[in-house]
């Protein structure tokens, strides 16, 4: 799969634009849920691409397909020892992609310190006392609106 060129501003640093490339397919890549699934199947170990392929209801060739752009993007590692290809799991495009998600982290850790806030402050107010509530004369229960309307009718009367 061809990558397109983005509109970037030109710094004119040849390796700036290869680590943004490179990005770039790391996130391509971690957006297809098989993918991601190849990916975490190589978390504990490396695998045989027909071991990798067989919980997945797909050709082989179409797992292959995936390799490959995992491949190009980085994240997978593959060797051949005769006609057995093995696929190993290299995990620095996601530590590359984990760091530009962090710069970011500003905005919703504001967020959260909001929220902290508000649950310490819930805290400090003590258990919500419930609402005592009447009951008429017929057996329902009326809250302070059906009390004032009651209220009313009987000084009316």
């Amino acid at each position: 799969m061809a990558f397109k060129t983005v509109l970037r501003p030109d710094t004119g640093n040849e390796e700036e634009a290869h680590a943004e490339e490179m990005l770039d397919r790391a996130f391509f890549a971690l957006s297809d849920p098989l993918r991601r699934a190849i990916l975490e199947r190589l978390r504990e170990q490396p695998l045989p691409v027909s071991e990798l392929a067989a919980p997945f209801n797909i050709s082989l060739q179409a797992v292959s397909k995936h390799i490959q752009v995992l491949v190009r993007a980085g994240l997978v590692q593959q060797e051949r020892t005769g006609r057995i290809s093995t696929c190993r799991l290299d995990i620095d495009p996601m530590f590359a992609a984990a760091v530009w998600i962090n710069r970011y982290s500003h905005y919703w850790q504001a967020q959260f310190n909001t929220l902290a806030m508000a649950l310490v402050d819930i805290d400090q107010r003590g258990p919500v006392k419930k609402k005592s509530v009447r009951k008429t004369k017929r057996g329902g229960a009326k809250g302070s609106a059906g009390l004032a309307s009651s209220r009313i009718k009987e000084s009316t009367s």
